[in-house]
Order: C-alpha cells, then sequence, then structure tokens
C-alpha cells in the first residue's frame, strides 16, 4: 500500500501570484456583479429613447400585422375543420339508416334463401301468383344493389372527409403554433419598450413618445348626400400645426367612416383591437369602414389592395394611407395633410400629419 505524502506548499511567485491576483480580480468582479453593483447601464439621453422605442413599436406592429394574418387564417382553417366535421356527422347518420336497411334486406334474403327459386315453383300452390312475386323480387333485388352502391360510394366519401378533417385539423395546429410565435414576438417588443420609457422622468417620457404638444383637431365634412363628421376639439388631439377649416369628404361612405374615427380620437391602442372601444392600426380601419357597410380585410398588406390605388397628390378624405416600406402601418386621410390613425401602446387614437412617418402608398376603399 502506497505511502501518503504530504504535498509541500510553493510560495506564489512569479507567474503563479500574477494568475492568483488575476483570479482574484475576476471573483471580486463577478461577486460585483451578482452583488447588483456592477457597472449602470448606459445612461440614454430621451431623443435616444425616442430612437430606440419608436423602433421597437415599428417591429412590434409589424408583428402585430403577422399576428392579425395569423389569427385570421386560423379562424377560417377552424371554421372549414368545424364545416367538415358537421359534413361527416351527416352522412354518417346517412350511412347508418342505408346500412340498417341493407341489413334487413340480408336478414331476409338468408330467411327466405333456403329453398330454390325451382323448388318454390313446383311447390307453390299459385305458380302465376309466384311468377309475379318473383318479378317483384328482382326489382326490389336491383334496388337493393343500388343501395349497396350507393353506401360503398358514401363509405368512400366519408373516408374523403375524414382524411380532409385530418389535413385541416394539422392546420389549425400550425396556425395556432405561428399564432403564439407572433404574440411572443409582440409581447416581447412591447416589454423592451416599456423598460426603456421607465427609465425616464414623466416630462421626458411624455416628449419621447408624443414627440410634441398637440393642439385640437377639425372636422370632416361629407360630400353631397353624404353626412357630416363632426371632431370636438376636446375629443383628440393632432400633431403641431394651425387648426385648418373643416374639408369634405366625397361619398356618404367615406363621410361615415372618416366620422366613425373621428368618434374613436382618444381610444386606447391594444395590439389585436378591431373595437368598438381599442385599435391596432388596421383593426381602426377596418371597424370605421364596417360602420360605413364596406368589409375590409384585417390586415395592412390586405388592405392596401382592397381598393383602387392613388396618389400622394389625389388624396381624399376616406382614402386610406400607408407607411414603411413593409406596409405595416396604416390611416385614415381625413384632408389638409393629416390622418386619424393608431399609433402604438404609447399614444391614443389621434390626429397627425401624414408626413411623420415614411409615406408608401395609398388606395381608395369609397
Amino acid at each position: 500500500m502506497a505511502a501518503h505524502r504530504k504535498v509541500r506548499a510553493r510560495s506564489l511567485g512569479g507567474n503563479t501570484a500574477r494568475t492568483a491576483a488575476t483570479l482574484a480580480l475576476a471573483g471580486a468582479a463577478t461577486a460585483t456583479v451578482f452583488d447588483g453593483t456592477g457597472h449602470a447601464e448606459p445612461q440614454l439621453t430621451t431623443a435616444q429613447v425616442k430612437t430606440q422605442v419608436d423602433r421597437l413599436y415599428r417591429e412590434a406592429e409589424t408583428a402585430t400585422e403577422k399576428y392579425d394574418g395569423a389569427r385570421e387564417k386560423a379562424s377560417a382553417a377552424q371554421h372549414r375543420l368545424n364545416t367538415l366535421r358537421d359534413e361527416t356527422a351527416r352522412r354518417q347518420d346517412r350511412l347508418n339508416t342505408a346500412r340498417d336497411a341493407l341489413g334487413a334486406f340480408a336478414a331476409a334474403q338468408y330467411r327466405d334463401g333456403a329453398i330454390a327459386p325451382s323448388w318454390q315453383l313446383a311447390l307453390s300452390s299459385s305458380p302465376d301468383r309466384y311468377l309475379d312475386d318473383a318479378a317483384f323480387a328482382e326489382r326490389a333485388g336491383h334496388r337493393q344493389a343500388q343501395q349497396v352502391y350507393q353506401v360503398r360510394a358514401q363509405l368512400r366519401e366519408m373516408e374523403r372527409l375524414r382524411g380532409a378533417a385530418r389535413v385541416e385539423a394539422r392546420s389549425v395546429r400550425s396556425r395556432q403554433a405561428e399564432l403564439k410565435r407572433q404574440k411572443d414576438a409582440v409581447t416581447a417588443k412591447l416589454k423592451q419598450a416599456r423598460r426603456l420609457l421607465a427609465r425616464l422622468t414623466p416630462p421626458e417620457r411624455a416628449k419621447a413618445t408624443t414627440g410634441a404638444p398637440a393642439v385640437p383637431v377639425t372636422a370632416v365634412t361629407a360630400g353631397p348626400g353624404g353626412r357630416s363628421a363632426p371632431a370636438p376639439a376636446t375629443s383628440g388631439m393632432a400633431s403641431p400645426g394651425r387648426a385648418t377649416a373643416p374639408v369634405t369628404a366625397p361619398t356618404s361612405r367615406a363621410s361615415a367612416a372618416v366620422a366613425y374615427a373621428y368618434r374613436k380620437l382618444g381610444s386606447p391602442y391594444v395590439w389585436g383591437a378591431t373595437g368598438p372601444d381599442a385599435f391596432d392600426c388596421s383593426g381602426l380601419i377596418q371597424a370605421a369602414y364596417r360602420s360605413a357597410g364596406i368589409s375590409l380585410p384585417r390586415t395592412t398588406y390586405a388592405q392596401i389592395n382592397a381598393g383602387r390605388r392613388v396618389s400622394r397628390s389625389q388624396l381624399q378624405p376616406g382614402d386610406l394611407v400607408f407607411f414603411y416600406s413593409g406596409i405595416s402601418h396604416v390611416g385614415i386621410y381625413v384632408g389638409n395633410g393629416r390622418m386619424i390613425h393608431a399609433p402604438n401602446p404609447s399614444a391614443p387614437v389621434r390626429v397627425a400629419p401624414i408626413d411623420e412617418m415614411p409615406f408608401a402608398g395609398a388606395t381608395r376603399v369609397a
């Protein structure tokens, strides 16, 4: 058995001492970080916070539009699945009825089939009646053959429906997973923006989220035969600029949509919301035109193709105005270079100049 030898301690000199010192300093720095006394995050100016928050809100809005589109597709897929299941249930009931009829016929055939038809004719007390019955039985047999064919066709149709339902069920699960991914993306962006804004004082936060003080808005009136669209000065605020005279909406439906948007000034922005008390950007547009009797798609990507494209110089109240290269934001034009839109979670539905964002195009739907 080997003897235990005591290891002789070495002095800390040269490289060994430097290494030990380095490790000690690293340990101290690590401990400082875990104690919460490490270096603080760099102090950002209000302008820097605004830049970052605006970027996060744009990214969140892009994710919101994808979420809205995924939710619409998931809803459509679920509707198709429900329709397939209902149709399958109805077909199953008809199939069960046909099977019961065939079962009764088969049992009767079994009971009557013990004696050959020639012997039944020979032993019959009334051969003429037997022949009449036989002809009837032949016709009945033909009808039963048709029923057998129909049952087989129904079985094939049932299998097709069940296969389609399985495919649709997979589609629903896929859509729901996409919905969760987009929801998580939106939530993460908004949390990050809230953390940045929380580092500012209330006045700084107001400046970062609004950019400038607001002024009262004006009204839009309808064209011939249309309704007026009043906008009291206390119901919403616009971006800087002088209040202007009312402008005219070209059609009654455009006027109705603009009037709805004015009534919703001050409503909160909530991603995925379509009213009546909260909206995201495309949700506000959809609700405004729904109130005017026009059904629009849910997302900005689809809304821009829902009508006739118009140039910026041809804009009229009621036109839809779109922003950013990805067509991720939309507002409703109200005249004089302004729109009503649902900006982001830090600002309610309000009037703003269309110049405050990169213009991407416009569509007229009424």
